[in-house]
Order: C-alpha cells, then sequence, then structure tokens
C-alpha cells in the first residue's frame, strides 16, 4: 500500500509539473528551490526593518512577507509551472518607505493603497494582454543582454553584502577590507562552492551555502538561534489598512502609482526575460512559456500582498540560483512557497544563514547568467550599443528596470537612424516613448 501511494503521488507530480518533459526530477527541482529559497530569505529580514522606519508594526510586516511570498509563489507554481519565486520587491519597498512616507510625508496606509492600485491595474493590464506584448515585442538582442546584466547586478549585490565592495567617497566604490573575518569567509564561500561546481557535485550551490554557514558559527558570523520555533506575530495591525476615496482620488496617489507600476512592470519583465533566456526556456519565437500566467502571479501577488500589509510582490532576480541548480518547473517554486510558509514558525532557523553565505551563491550565479553575451552580435552596432547599455546600467544604477530603458531606447534611436524600421516592433516605440515620458516627468 505504501509503495502504491508513492508511486501515486509520483505520478500526480508528474502530471501537474511535467517533470519528464523538461528534462528534470523530482530531487533536482526541490534542490533547487531549497536553493532559491536560502538566496532570497534574506527578504524576511530585509522588508520588515525597511517598512517599520514608516511606522509600520515591524513583527506583523515579517508575517505579511512571508505569507505574500508564499501565496504568490504558489501561484507561479501552479497557474505558470515555472520555477521563479516572489516576495515584497527589493528597491520598491524602499520607495514605498523613504520616498513616498517618509520623503514625501504621505502614510503608510496611503502607500498601502498605491500598492494595492497598482496590483488591480497590473491585472487589468494583464487579462488585455498588454504586458504579455511589451515581453514578446523585445528583441532577442535585448534578451539576451537583460541576461547579461542581471548577472552582472545580482553579482555586484553579492559582493556587496559580502563587505568585497564597499562604498568609497572617491571613487563611489572600491574592495573592502579583505582581512575582515567576514569578507574571508565569503571568498572561501566562493572557493567551496566553486569546487563543488567543477566536481559536478549535484546541489552544488545549496552544499556551498551550508558550509559556509556553519563556517560563520567558527567565527561569530552566524549567530544560531536559541530556539527553533516561533509564534508567528499577528498581521492585524497593517491587515487592509486603506486611505479613503478622497485620497485616492488626487493627483498625488496618480503619481506614486505611476511609478510602482514603472519601476515593477520593467523589473519584473527583465527577471522574467533574462532568467529564461539563460535557463533556455524561450521557444522558437523567443517567447516565454506561460508568461501571461506568470504575470498574473505577480499581479495578483501585488494586490493580495497590499491587503496583508507589505509593499509590491514582484519576481525575484535570485530565483536564477535555482535555476542554475538545475530547476525548469513550477516544483522549485512550489517548494520555495512551502519553506516561506514554514518560515512564519521555523524563522529563528532562516534568519540565521549569514549574508556571507548568500552573497558566495550570488556571485557565482551572476557568473552563470553571463553565457547569452555569445549571442550578442557586437559587429553590429545596432545590436551592440543598446546590448551594452542594458548590461552596463543594470548594476550601475541599481536597478534593472533602468538597464531596460537605456538599451530600449537606443535601441530604437540606432535602428530608426540606420533605416532599419523594419527590425523595430511596434511595441517598442510605444514602450521609448513612455520610458521618455517617465523621465521627462521625474
Amino acid at each position: 500500500m505504501e509503495i502504491t501511494n508513492k508511486k501515486a503521488n509520483l505520478g500526480m507530480l508528474e502530471s501537474l509539473f511535467k517533470l519528464s518533459e523538461k528534462k528534470t526530477t523530482i530531487k533536482t527541482e526541490i534542490i533547487a528551490g531549497i536553493t532559491t529559497f536560502m538566496t532570497m530569505a534574506y527578504i524576511l529580514i530585509v522588508n520588515p526593518g525597511i517598512l517599520s522606519a514608516t511606522g509600520m508594526d515591524k513583527g506583523a510586516v515579517f508575517t505579511a512577507t512571508a505569507l505574500s511570498a508564499a501565496f504568490a509563489t504558489f501561484l507561479m507554481a501552479f497557474m505558470a509551472n515555472l520555477p521563479f519565486a516572489l516576495a515584497p520587491g527589493m528597491g520598491l519597498n524602499a520607495f514605498f518607505a523613504f520616498s513616498v512616507v517618509l520623503g514625501m510625508g504621505y502614510s503608510w496606509q496611503f502607500a498601502l493603497t498605491a500598492v494595492l492600485i497598482e496590483g488591480i491595474i497590473f491585472i487589468v493590464l494583464t487579462l488585455t494582454n498588454v504586458r504579455e506584448a511589451i515581453i514578446n515585442g523585445m528583441p532577442m538582442v535585448i534578451k539576451n543582454a537583460v541576461s547579461v546584466g542581471i548577472g552582472l547586478f545580482i553579482a555586484f549585490i553579492g559582493f556587496q553584502s559580502a563587505g568585497i565592495i564597499v562604498k568609497n567617497d572617491a571613487v563611489l566604490v572600491g574592495l573592502g577590507n579583505v582581512k575582515d573575518p567576514g569578507v574571508l569567509l565569503a571568498l572561501i564561500g566562493i572557493v567551496i562552492t566553486g569546487i563543488l561546481l567543477v566536481k559536478n557535485v549535484k546541489g552544488a550551490l545549496l552544499i556551498g551555502m551550508i558550509i559556509t554557514t556553519i563556517g560563520g558559527v567558527v567565527i561569530g558570523k552566524t549567530v544560531m538561534p536559541d530556539h527553533f520555533i516561533s509564534t508567528p506575530p499577528s498581521i492585524k495591525p497593517i491587515f487592509w489598512q486603506f486611505v479613503g476615496m478622497n485620497e485616492i482620488f488626487s493627483w498625488n496617489m496618480v503619481l506614486v502609482v505611476f511609478t510602482f507600476l514603472f519601476v515593477d512592470l520593467f523589473d519584473t519583465l527583465g527577471t522574467l526575460i533574462g532568467v529564461s533566456t539563460k535557463a533556455n526556456m524561450l521557444d522558437e519565437n523567443g517567447k516565454i512559456p506561460k508568461v501571461k500566467q506568470a504575470l498574473f502571479a505577480d499581479a495578483i501577488g501585488t494586490t493580495v500582498g497590499s491587503m496583508l500589509g507589505t509593499s509590491t510582490v514582484t519576481t525575484f532576480v535570485e530565483s536564477a540560483s535555482g535555476v542554475a541548480e538545475g530547476g525548469r518547473t513550477g516544483l522549485t517554486a512550489l517548494t520555495t512557497g512551502l519553506l516561506f510558509l514554514a518560515s512564519v514558525v521555523f524563522a529563528p532557523i532562516f534568519t540565521a544563514v549569514p549574508p556571507q553565505a548568500t552573497a558566495a551563491v550570488l556571485i557565482l550565479v551572476g557568473m552563470f547568467m553571463m553565457s547569452p553575451i555569445l549571442k550578442i552580435n557586437f559587429d553590429d552596432f545596432t545590436e551592440a550599443i543598446p546590448a551594452f547599455l542594458t548590461i552596463i546600467m543594470m548594476p550601475l544604477t541599481y536597478s534593472i528596470a533602468e538597464g531596460l530603458v537605456f538599451g530600449v531606447i537606443s535601441y530604437v534611436l540606432l535602428k530608426v537612424m540606420a533605416g532599419r524600421t523594419k527590425e523595430v516592433h511596434p511595441m517598442m516605440y510605444i514602450i521609448t516613448a513612455l520610458f521618455i515620458f517617465k523621465h521627462i516627468a521625474g
């Protein structure tokens, strides 16, 4: 009977996620899902820290972060069958707290309402295929460049979080103190994980992260928790906290919502395009399979996240770490979502992983993302210049969206000036106009 039940469960997973068709296994998908979670679990600590600066209850935000991430990632698993995880996005949470609330002086309830409106608009744009059309209108050279740019971007994030790269007033960034125990731990983590990759060890990224975490115990960078299970804080203080109609129908709300829309739209599109390109998930026409369902997961996740009490939920670039481990289906996302759900009560365990451990993985994943650069034709300057600007501006502006802005605008302008307008998809002209308007409008 036990063997029969096991076969039935395996058959159900095969039916749901098409594992054989995607040339993957349950073991590979689960390891990939764990790896993705471990590289993005920092959001459980960082997001409450940022949003609490607005006066929001920190414990409530922690629970809302975990629940919204789990919910949206489950949607991605079952609706799109793609190995991408979602959570309240970095950058977007900073805009929420430091620009809208602390900078502009609005209440956090006002900011949550803007996120709700953003989510509803995204649902409408997805229903009407506008977001899908934008993705399909992107030329392959930009899609390949986005993958490379994201690689540099997440490697830069890893170097920063490890302290290998630090702020330098003279030249903006510089090398950190390589004698610092934390920096040394991250560098050792890179070497250990690199050796595992060279040896073709399955689950190399996850194993490397675990070894680095254990090494952190020795030098005091990994703080072992006193207990492993905790009661999740209530989300009651921030649940369904929206402003009235008089503030919703205001010009100020329009400006805030537009900024949320712009950053989230092109961060999400960039992540989906970049990671899918690297994973060879694009079809013969360069399109992402089930992209509409993936965009629905993002839009619905943002809407529900605002109701729970957190900032914009978006597809995480750290999903690339799971893809690098071989994740190809929604089972990877399901695994990550379950871990986010479990983190509500097992938070002390997950938060014990030091930033040096996740940094080592992010840096190496950045290397994995570089291979599509080989598909870019650098002899054609109408392709090479937009690709280069896309790649270089993502880490330098600390924004996937801004990298796309530079790449798309330069692509359209150069193709038009070269008299090669037939190579430009009509949607690209619309996107270019929106990019220019956004930056002129401020």
